[in-house]
This record gives C-alpha cells, structure tokens and sequence, in this order.
C-alpha cells in the first residue's frame, strides 16, 4: 500500500488544490449501491428523459470511471464488491441455487476495515446469504439493517414485504418499519453517520430499488407517464427519482455534520439496465429507452450488461471537481483502492484479483493498473445445464471484446457490438481466450458447494429456504409465484452440523407467518444418510422431526407426499439444536 500522505499530495497535484493535505485524519467511506440501475439510467449520461439532478451534481463534483465493469447481474457483483476477487473464486457466483455465499475463508471489505478501527454498518440489500456464518453481521458488519433474499418480498424475506411498511432484520431481530424501502434506507444510513461522525466508518448502502416489483409511490412515477410506456417502465423510472431525490438529501446531511469533506463517496450500480430498455412494439415516435448506445442489459455479456456508472467523490483527497478516468475498472478494484486511499493495509492472506488505480487516478500516463477483466454469467434461470467454460462469457481488453470465446468486436469502431469481426483477427482471438483459459483454470477449483451452519448458537434456530437448494442447472423456487404453484421439486441443502446434538427439523410449505395448512399426506427427511417419515394430518401447517445429528458437513433433503403427483421439497425449514451431545 502506498503511504497516503504522499498519495494524497500527488492527488491533489492532478485532481484540484486543497489545504492542510498531512493534516488529513483517517477518511470515512460510503459505497452506495443501486439494484438494476443502468448506465443510460441516469440523465447526465444523455438519457433525454430521466430527471436525476442529485445524482448529476455528484456525477459533476467526482472523479468519473469511464471504463468500470462489473458482474452481470446481483450476487456476483456484491461477492466482488466484497472481497475483490472474482465471484468464482469466493463461491457466490449466481443469484441462488446455494452458490450466493461466501467461502468461509473470505474475507470481506468490512472484515478489513473492522480490523482497522472502522465503525462499519451494512444497510438494504446484502445477497450473500441469509444464515450464518453468511449474515453481513457474520462477515465483518457491526451494524445491519436489511433485507433477506434478492429482494424484497422473495421467498426468504419477512412474509408480507412488498416495499411498503416493511419487516426488516436489525441486528438479527426483525423489525417493523413505516415508510417505503429506498426512504427507509436512507433514513437509517442518516442515523449511522450521525452515531460515529466522530470515528472512521465504513458504510455499505445498496438499496434493492429500482430492482423489480416495480413499485413507488405514484409521486415519483406519474411524471413519466405519459413518455415511459413500455410496461412499469414509468415505475421503473420513479424508482431512480426517488433514489436520486434521497441521494441528495444524505448527502446534504453529510454536509451538515461536517463529514462530507472528508468522506470517500462511491456511487455505483450492480449490473446493466433490467427495465431502461423496453421489449416488444411501442407507438411510432415514443422514447425507446437509453442505454448509452450499448448492446446488452442485464444478465447478458455485451456491453450493456456490465458496465455501469461509478463516481468516487471525496473533496479532501482532491475528488471534487470533475474528471473523467478512462482506465480499465472494475468493481475488484474498488476494495484494493479503498485501502490505498485509507492507508490501510491488506491482510497478508488475502489475495484479491482486483488492484489499486490509485496511482493511476494522478497519473494516467503510467501503465494501466488493470490488464484486463472478465465477466461471465455462470447460469441461472433459462440454463438447462451446469456452468461451463466460455458458457455467456467476455474477455475484456483495451478496445476488445471477446464474447463466448467465438465472438469479437472493437469498441473503438463498433460502439454497439454489431458487427463481428472474429475472422479478421484470429491473432486477438488467440490472446483474449489465453486470458480466459487462465482465469477458468484458476477460479473453477472453487466453484463448490457452500455449507450453511446449523446449531449455530448466533443463529439457533435458523429458517432454510428453497432458494438454496442446490441444482445442478436453473433455478430453485426462489419467489412466491413459484412457491405458491407447489412446484414439484425439491433438492439438498448443503449443511454444516456444528454440533453433535438433537436437533428439531420443522417442514412447511409457507413461512411460519403465514400460518397455511401442508397440502400433502406424508412428509420426508433426508439428513447424514438417513430417512425419517411423517404422516401429515389435516390442517397442519407444518410437520416436525427430532433427529440426533452428529457434527460435520451433510446435506438435507425434504419432500412431501401426495399419491399420484411429483414430490416437491418443503420450501421452508427450521432446524433448531434443541440438546448438544458429547460425541460418540
């Protein structure tokens, strides 16, 4: 790490003046986060439609990555945000199907500033897990506030939320707010700064709008009515009003606290555009969208799908005028560079793939710090087969694009991706799928299953959803529309028995909440090799088995019974240690 003292001085020298530079005490840092917002999404990147103004007097007053990518979609882009390395590598690569959590041997951005003497608090939306040891307080976190799931109202978020008068999880309690979700947020990251203004914090605020349902109060929608027509496109578009209206107010009582000054600010989003460019036919002459001209929204690899807005602003470190940064980015390099800026050290046994730019930042004439990036969606929803190599891949290097190993384009004349010049270049192709081999070959080793813990005692009981049940391909029930058709399908939960113990496992259908009778006659268990049975009796919403269970990694297996139909799984499970036992 670079000694910030001299860094700062060369910053200021290439970014803008500033007074009393050694003097600086340890910044405070903000990463603000949106869900599904693209870069055509905001309205100083040319969309002629959207009104975004806080975020464009941000977007003017910060140093702006021209070049910044990130995943393709939600989960991955949080596990990179994270730890800096690729999602591959930290074992949360998709959006469910077991594979949104961390190896426990990661270590997050929170671990690292916690260890440096940091306050650091998690707010919104987290994705990397819903049981320990996966939790934001499990992963370095001292103050959380957030939803379950990824997003509000899935299949593990409290029952009933739909955005408005929500249940969220403070600190491993649940709570009951008053008010939309992105207001709420907001509100809360005001309390937090307000709490340590006088220590170093590090606060991560990812909100879970403008991400679907797409709801907002009509305030903020009703605007766009009438030239957004293209399905919730007009809700869509107030989501991000409302972000940027709330935007502007934290950011004001940043400015009232005296902490604005001397705080690095991040804004950024997760994946391209999920709802800024319509489908299907539209009235002759109406706006189509913007995507800044790019090919791609989110879950694809073209251009549109992960690249993406990210403003650092920080007026003490020289960061308060505008600048663009052309360089190669991503969001590995986002933990490496926050550490140089806070003169922080990185643990000697993590190993990000990410690097500073830091350097870069003053002087864009060095070398670029990033080489090149890769982004690669590993299946989800519409995959009717296991992650693979090149599978929805892209090598990214200098003006190059390498689409699934197979297809090429030059950004530098073909902004759009349209036209594929493979056959021109086999020299490029030989490079860039060099680059890729390399990286399949270091990241698919951890590609494994990730244990959750039971008989955890900072999570006893703990609630298994079927949103983790892990499948070869596709996507488990991870959503009410799912859940509620009974979907006939079941799989195990890869499980880490803490203890040796009698446990107590509780099959429902529907969350406790809920209170629904089983639609089944017999229920099914399945854990460290053994199978226990249950007959369902009627206007039970549940079923129960105690079971001895002994210490170590298993998987666990539900299913109810109907005669005639498909066995589907229980789509919610506690587990509780109900006695600890000494081992046999």
């Amino acid at each position: 790490m670079k000694i910030r003292c001299c860094l700062l001085l060369a910053l200021v020298c290439a970014i803008g003046p500033i007074q009393a530079v050694a003097q600086i005490a340890q910044p405070n840092v903000i990463v603000i986060m949106t869900d599904d917002q693209g870069y055509g999404d905001i309205a100083c990147h040319g969309n002629p439609i959207i009104k975004t103004p806080c975020i464009d007097r941000l977007h003017k007053k910060s140093l702006r990555l021209t070049n910044f990518h990130v995943s393709p979609y939600c989960t991955p882009t949080r596990a990179a945000l994270m730890t800096g390395r690729y999602p591959a590598r930290t074992g949360a690569y998709r959006t469910s199907s077991g594979r949104t959590m961390l190896h426990r041997d990661e270590q997050t951005m929170a671990n690292i500033f916690s260890d440096a003497g940091y306050a650091t608090g998690m707010i919104g939306k987290w994705h990397l897990g819903d049981n320990a040891p996966h939790r934001p307080q499990d992963r370095g976190f001292q103050e959380v506030l957030w939803h379950r799931c990824g997003g509000v109202g899935q299949a593990s978020d409290y029952y009933g939320n739909d955005y408005f008068d929500d249940t969220y999880e403070r600190n491993g309690v649940f709570e009951k707010f008053t008010g939309y979700c992105t207001d709420i947020w907001f509100e809360e990251a005001k309390k937090f700064v307000e709490r340590h203004q006088k220590e170093p914090f590090f606060l991560y605020l990812a909100t879970n709008a403008p991400h679907g349902p797409y709801r907002v109060n009509p305030e903020w929608s009703e605007p766009y009515r009438d030239s957004v027509l293209w399905g919730s496109g007009a809700n869509f578009y107030g989501m991000i009003a409302n972000i940027d209206h709330n935007l502007g107010l934290f950011r004001k009582h940043l400015e009232e606290l005296g902490l604005a000054e001397n705080t690095i600010l991040v804004f950024m989003t997760d994946n391209g555009t999920s709802n800024g460019v319509p489908k299907g036919e539209l009235p002759a002459g109406s706006f189509r969208g913007f995507n800044a001209h790019m090919r791609g929204k989110k879950s694809t690899v073209y251009e549109g799908g992960h690249r993406v807005p990210c403003f650092l602003h920080w007026p003490a470190g020289g960061m308060k005028e505008g600048k663009d940064f052309h360089g190669l980015t991503a969001h590995l390099d986002l933990l490496p560079t926050l550490l140089d800026l806070c003169e922080i050290q990185l643990p000697q046994d993590h190993c990000p793939d990410g690097t500073s730019f830091a350097a870069n930042i003053r002087d864009e004439k060095l070398p670029a710090h990033r080489h090149h990036y890769i982004a690669q969606l590993h299946g989800g929803a519409g995959f009717s087969h296991p992650e693979e190599p090149w599978d929805t891949s892209c090598v990214c290097k200098g003006p190059w694009r390498l689409i699934n190993g197979i297809e090429l384009y030059d950004l530098r004349t073909d902004h759009s991706q349209q036209n594929n010049i493979a056959e021109d270049h086999p020299e490029v192709i030989t490079e860039l799928r060099s680059l890729y081999e390399a990286f399949w070959k270091s990241v698919s080793p951890r590609m494994e299953p990730v244990a959750i813990d039971i008989g955890n005692p900072l999570d006893n009981p703990t609630t298994l959803c079927s949103q983790d049940w892990y499948l070869p391909f596709g996507n488990p029930p991870w959503n009410f529309n799912a859940i509620n058709r009974r979907v006939p399908i079941t799989g195990p939960w890869h499980i880490m028995v803490q203890q040796n113990g009698k446990y107590r496992i509780t099959l429902r259908q529907l969350p406790k909440e809920a209170n629904k009778p089983l639609i089944a006659e017999r229920a099914s268990l399945t854990v460290a090799g053994k199978t226990h049975e249950a007959n369902i009796y009627d206007g039970s919403s549940h079923v129960h088995f105690t079971v001895d269970l002994p210490a170590g990694k298993t998987e666990l297996i539900t299913r109810f019974l109907n005669p005639n139909e498909s066995d589907g799984g229980a789509y919610f499970t506690d587990v509780e240690l109900l006695e600890a036992q000494r081992a046999p």
